[in-house]
């Protein structure tokens, strides 16, 4: 089985509990899934049965696990940035430094130039992150470095 994340989805609790039930020991669900036995001794202890509140439970405990965004489209401080940024053609590196001067004393009112820039390419497709990034002074379609496979690194000419 390949296993891309840790976390269980309903999927595989209804596997543990449907096996369960049917007297499989807990190395034996483990192999079954992947998975150690501590994992599913520990889904079993809490007893939680896939009836759709443990989702909401759990949902609600990763939320609070994650930290805040400061950009988010409907507060204020994303409004402030989204204009200066767009309608005054200011650099990230700008609103960041402003945004100090202006609050020194309240840091969630501030953001730094990272923050905004992962703000503008975190965006959905569309006219809003098509706008932003036009704005930028250097208005690049993608962040960070390119990709290269071996093939094009080994076109390039030696000196």
């Amino acid at each position: 089985m390949d296993r891309r994340s840790k976390h269980l989805n309903s999927e595989v609790r209804g596997v543990i509990f449907a096996e369960h039930q049917r007297g499989n020991s807990q190395q034996g669900i483990g192999r079954l899934l992947g998975r150690p036995a501590s994992t599913i001794g520990r889904e079993l202890a809490s007893g939680r049965q896939d009836d759709g509140r443990a989702r909401r439970v759990y949902n609600e405990r990763r939320a609070r696990c994650r930290r805040k965004r400061k950009l988010v489209e409907w507060a204020d401080l994303y409004r402030f940035v989204h204009g200066k940024l767009v309608h005054l053609c200011w650099s990230p590196e700008q609103l960041a430094n402003r945004l100090r001067r202006m609050k020194p004393d309240d840091p969630a009112a501030r953001v730094s130039h990272e923050t905004i820039y992962a703000a503008i390419y975190a965006q959905p497709r569309g006219g809003m992150k098509d706008a932003m990034i036009r704005a930028l002074r250097q208005a690049k379609p993608k962040r960070g470095n390119t990709r290269r496979t071996a093939a094009a690194c080994s076109m390039v000419p030696e000196t």
